[in-house]
Parts: C-alpha cells; structure tokens; sequence
C-alpha cells in the first residue's frame, strides 16, 4: 500500500523536474513550442480551413490574400492556406517514415558491429561506407529513379541515405558502453547476449538517438521538399510543400505567395526541428 501511494509523487517530482530544466533552456522551449505548433497544424487541418486542398475553382485561380483565402489561390483556383496547413500532415508523414526506417534499420546493425566486432564489424560498416560515399541527395534522387517518382518511394530513399547515420552512431556507443563494468559484471554474470544488448546497450543509447533523430528530422523535411521540387517526390494533387514551391516557380511573377507561403512552412518546421535538437542534446548530455 505504501508503495503504490508514494511511486506517483515520485513520478510527478521527476517530471516537475524535467519540466522545470526544460523552462530553462531556450532551445527547448522554443524550438519545442514551433515543432508542436506544427503539430497541432497537422491534427487540425480541417478545423483551420473549410476549403478542401485539392478542390479546383478555375473562375478563382492565382488570386492574392483574401479574408476568404488568407494565402491566395492557386493555378487552379485552389485555396493555398489549405494545401499548406495539410502539406504539414505530410512532411511530419515523411519524418516519422524516413527516421522511422534509418532507425529501425541502422540502430540494430551499428550495435551488432560493434558486440560482434572483427569481421563482421568490417563487413557492416564498409556497407556504410559505401553509402557514405554518395552525397544524400544524389543517392535519393539514383533510388527514386529506379523506383519510381512517389511519396513512398521517395521516403524510401531518403531513409537509405540516413541510415549509415544511425549504424555509426549506434556503433560508437555500443563501442564505448560495452567496455563499462556493469556490461562486463552481466557478461561475468552469464546473462544472456541479447538481454545486455537490450537492456544495457539499446536502453543507455536511446538518449543520442533522440537527439539524432530530431537533428535528422529537418534534413528529411528539406530533402524531400528538394526531390519533391525536382518532381521525384509527391505527385499532384498532392499537397506537398516542395511540390507547390515548384509549380508556384512558374507564376513567380505573377503570383509569388504560391511559393512564398510553402516555403515559410518549410522554414518554419526544419527551423523548430533544429532548434529541438540542439536543446535536446543539452538535455540528455549526461556531463551536465
């Protein structure tokens, strides 16, 4: 009875903590709050605006700022408002499928190179390396060419190129943590491979791994908005972000808020991932 009335204290202590530490750094806080706004964009989209993204009304194509179309309209007479507050539902759509996949893939294989060591370490992060040898971009774009221009297709490929980032990394922990003594009082201990590689490797790497994945986040986020802008990535009438910045490019003259507004979003989101990562980082350090 006692330990059931003291543990949810003792949880609400940490987490007034955690709150607290957080409030106090800048980063966190700021870059936190844009990351959530852009959030709270995506659950929201249709209470933000009644128009339908891909609804086409030609008698109102690349009108300017409106009460009824804050943004404008495009070519097709499409409320961009619209198409940019559901654009954020996919861009977050690409982030958690790209960073979802690097992860799920790297993280495994970079603590399997570094327990297993020799060999198979070799073997593991020459594969890598060979990854590491095309710049991100020119591989997505090799990938999506081969696959084919698509939302997927091009998650795919961004993720390709991300997860050399997770194997390292996880590699480089699992290579410092694996010579720590409590690993090597488990491995005395007879306790099994792989509860120490879930338990103690996987649990004390989770920290970096956020960090990393909020860092990677905005890299997604400007690597599919640059595919999407070269049309190898969402196809129309999708309301993707560098979609609409490269139609918007052909009525530059005419009508700069096709371009203009998906660009601050973009700006917007990669900027509040970054500023996120950084705080983060602070945050999980264990030297402070």
């Amino acid at each position: 009875m006692t330990d059931t009335q003291t543990t949810p204290p003792a949880r609400r202590s940490n987490l007034m903590r955690v709150l607290r530490w957080s409030g106090r750094n800048a980063n966190v806080v700021v870059g936190g709050a844009l990351v959530l706004l852009i959030v709270l964009v995506a659950i929201f989209a249709p209470l933000l605006t009644p128009h339908d993204p891909s609804a086409q009304n030609l008698m109102n194509m690349l009108k300017g700022p409106s009460p009824q179309h804050p943004f404008g309209t495009d070519d097709f007479g499409r409320d961009i408002f619209a198409r940019v507050v559901y654009g954020a539902r996919l861009s977050l759509a690409e982030v958690a499928v790209s960073v979802g996949i690097a992860t799920i893939v790297g993280v495994p294989l970079g603590i399997i190179a570094g327990m297993a060591g020799k060999w198979m370490d070799e073997f593991i992060m020459w594969f890598m390396d060979v990854l590491f040898a095309f710049p991100g971009i020119v591989l997505a774009i090799l990938v999506v060419s081969i696959l084919g221009s698509s939302l997927f297709n091009m998650m795919i490929a961004i993720a390709l190129f991300a997860i050399p980032i997770y194997a390292r990394l996880a590699r480089n922990l699992t290579l410092g943590l694996k010579k720590m003594e409590f690993i090597e009082a488990a491995q005395a201990l007879g306790v099994p491979q792989w509860r120490i590689l879930v338990n103690y490797i996987l649990r004390n790497s989770i920290g970096p791994m956020i960090v990393q994945s909020t860092l990677t986040a905005g890299t997604v986020i400007l690597a599919a908005a640059s595919l999407s802008f070269l049309g190898l990535g969402a196809q129309p009438p999708l309301p993707e972000w560098g979609a609409m910045m490269s139609n918007g490019r052909n009525y530059f003259g005419v009508n700069i808020w096709m371009s203009l507004f998906p660009g601050i979003a973009i700006m917007i989101t990669v900027l509040g991932f970054n500023i996120l990562g950084d705080g983060l980082r602070d945050l999980l350090d264990p030297r402070k």
